[in-house]
């Protein structure tokens, strides 16, 4: 067992949320929001690599040993240096601008994750307009599961293999919690003077580890059930704009669809300075 704590190498504040996999074994698992985590050792290879990634931080790897219990370990991250910046606007005016998902009404199925997993849905400027700050982001929440349980919201650019979420583009731990399922949840992102990429950006809803349910599930069970809120779907695009992430195995394009061809994509959308 590989078991202990993730901290700030500078403050020494502990890293909630913070990813762990092992590189070989394609296993992984996610701290809690006091940055502590427990997970299975490697038992494939003799050696292996615990990869650990912080939002906000430097990756960090270490080899462990098959056999051999690692137990209260404190693992220290460097914070990346980020340079934030702001849209300056000469002679013209800023206006709200929508994008992403349209419908008011969810498409029938449930979009659900494990922890540490993600569904990130491309929130593209199909009219190549000038864009600005991101001022929220919406996700139609589901009312059936736990639809008050916190998520964290994650920003990308779509700069991975195949344009997939790659770069964060929001390195703030933004948690939240619906008062509600059946119904949109926008997220204020104002405070954050976060600038929208000019080709579009990814949103993404990341599942999280809360209170003692960290302690009393094994999410890397297979026999595992999904405890947190479900998103609906929408089937408004022609094409598949949604990319599903499990930890360890990175991300996926999300290629479902119905029997008359349509494409299930993750119910987001975002509102965004339009500079004209």
């Amino acid at each position: 067992m590989l078991a202990g704590k993730i901290i700030d190498k500078a403050t020494k504040e502990p890293l909630p949320f913070t990813s762990l996999s092992l590189k070989e074994e394609q296993t992984g698992a996610l701290s809690n929001e006091f940055g502590v985590f427990q997970l299975p050792g490697p038992l494939k290879n003799e050696t292996d690599s615990l990869i650990v990634m912080a939002l906000g931080y430097e990756h960090l790897a270490i080899a462990v040993q098959r056999g051999k219990p690692m137990a209260n370990l404190v693992l220290e991250v460097n914070r990346r240096a980020i340079a934030l910046s702001n849209v300056t606007v000469k002679g013209g005016k800023v206006k709200n601008l929508e994008l992403g998902a349209n419908s008011s009404h969810p498409g029938e199925g449930l979009l659900q994750g494990q922890p540490g997993g993600q569904y990130a849905f491309f929130v593209k400027n199909d009219k190549n307009k000038r864009l600005g700050n991101i001022r929220s982001v919406s996700f139609y929440i589901g009312e059936n599961g736990f639809p008050r349980e916190p998520f964290r919201v994650r920003l990308y650019k779509p700069d991975g293999n195949y344009n997939s979420p790659n770069t964060d583009i929001l390195t703030d731990n933004v948690v939240v919690s619906a008062p509600k399922g059946g119904q949109w949840y926008t997220v204020d992102l104002t405070p954050y003077n976060v600038v929208a990429p000019e080709e579009g950006f990814f949103v993404a809803m990341e599942w999280i580890v809360s209170g003692d349910k960290f302690f009393n599930t094994n999410f890397m069970d297979d026999n595992y059930t999904p405890y947190g809120q479900i998103m609906r779907p929408t089937f408004e695009f022609k094409e598949s704009r949604t990319w599903t992430y499990s930890i360890a195995k990175g991300w996926t394009l999300l290629t479902m669809a119905t029997a008359a061809g349509q494409h299930y994509n993750a119910m987001i959308k975002a509102e965004v300075d339009m500079i004209k």
